[in-house]
């Protein structure tokens, strides 16, 4: 909804029990500015009263979790919704009077921000049951994520504590590799596959049905170039085997939410336009449809997608003295890392983007920049594919 078409802000600074809420006119003058409940009832009590004034548009600075249910009755009630970053209040709390933090503070500045400055405005998030399901699970995803890398660091710094040419081993996607924790959740480390042996380490993997070979032969190679013991290694090989199981276990659960994920996108039309790019699997798919809010056509054109993502370049000038342009530090973050997380993986094995990262770097780009150009680049592809329901063709990205 645009600026003109509405005639009441209302900015409600979220909470657990209760909330502040502070409606303003087009004059600015205050309609409301009271603690409200949470509480079905009395939030669409607020709003039909507030109706009475015109058009509401309904901000809040916390899309999720405690504003939920603020979201959910306003959109049943037909009322159009927005959300406010944190950077973008506090920016805003910064061009009014006083330094007080207070609920009903909060309130007024987003209220006074959607007025006054309605680009700041982002999507409130997903309406849509599908969209608002794979919301969850692409959170409880990234939170299984950042369990596995503190696992996987602590794994690694008690190798590279004790044995560090075994952990040199590991190098790469190596340590997480099923085989690998297999090994380490049997045998404990290098000291626990010496005293085992070589031949005897083989069998049993290959009993298993483990594709380890390779890595065995390095790994046994790695224990013979350290003859002495370092102090600590016997207690670490007994807390490397529940280590490697909880990653194990972590990459299952993992593995059970992807599946839960393309069930749910199964009847998606835009899941296989997605995933028909490469680089872009159903996790990276998920994440790119929960940006762009399922409709990419509220973005005017791939440049508005790609600034709202943060992968478009950012000019600086000033005069003479200033020229330039860096990469943008903002932007839908998960967004963003999920076009740079999917443009790394083709810049490997897709072999136009391949071709397109080498030319970057031969004109003097760093490994990031290439890739964000790349990015950029794949942006203006996703756009159009989404726009018109079109499945990947390997011109357009060559082109």
């Amino acid at each position: 909804m645009r600026p003109d078409d509405i005639d009441v802000w209302i900015g409600l600074d979220v909470g657990k029990r209760a909330h502040h809420a502070c409606a303003l006119d087009r004059d600015g003058n205050t309609l409301y500015d009271k603690p409200l409940k949470q509480d079905e009832k009395d939030i669409r009590t607020m709003l039909e009263r507030l109706s009475g004034h015109g058009r509401v548009l309904l901000v809040v600075d916390q899309p999720n979790t405690i504003g939920s249910l603020p979201l959910a009755v306003a959109r049943d009630m037909g009322v159009a919704v927005a959300y406010l970053p944190g950077t973008a209040m506090r920016r805003a709390a910064q061009l009014l009077p006083g330094t007080a933090k207070t609920d009903r503070r909060d309130a007024y500045v987003i209220a006074w921000a959607a007025l006054k400055i309605p680009e700041s405005l982002r999507d409130a998030g997903p309406d849509d049951e599908t969209l608002a399901a794979l919301k969850l699970l692409a959170g409880h995803d990234e939170d299984l994520a950042h369990e596995s890398t503190r696992h996987i660091n602590r794994l690694r710094s008690l190798l590279l504590q004790t044995h560090p040419a075994f952990e040199r081993v590991l190098k790469g996607d190596r340590a997480t590799r099923d085989a690998t924790l297999a090994l380490l959740e049997r045998y404990g480390g290098p000291m626990g596959m010496k005293e085992a042996g070589i031949d005897r380490v083989k069998a049993w993997a290959r009993d298993g049905g483990l594709r380890a070979g390779g890595i065995i032969d390095d790994m046994f190679e790695a224990i013979g170039e350290q003859t002495v013991t370092v102090p600590g290694a016997l207690m670490a090989e007994r807390i490397i085997p529940s280590i490697a199981r909880d990653i194990r276990a972590i990459k299952d659960r993992r593995r059970d939410l992807a599946a839960q994920v393309e069930d749910l996108l199964e009847d998606h039309p835009l899941l296989t336009v997605l995933t028909s790019m490469p680089g872009v699997g159903v996790r990276t798919a998920s994440v790119i449809l929960l940006g762009i809010g399922g409709d990419v056509t509220r973005f005017r054109s791939a440049a508005h997608l790609a600034a709202y993502a943060g992968i478009a370049p950012v000019t600086s000038q000033s005069g003479t003295s200033i020229r330039g342009e860096h990469p943008s530090r903002g932007g839908n973050k998960r967004l963003k890392n999920a076009l740079w997380q999917s443009a790394f993986v083709a810049s490997t094995k897709h072999p136009p983007s391949i071709a397109y990262y080498r030319r970057k770097r031969e004109q003097g780009k760093h490994h990031n920049a290439a890739v964000i150009c790349l990015a950029r680049r794949r942006c203006d592809v996703i756009y159009s594919m989404l726009k018109n329901g079109t499945l990947y063709q390997e011109q357009a990205l060559a082109a």
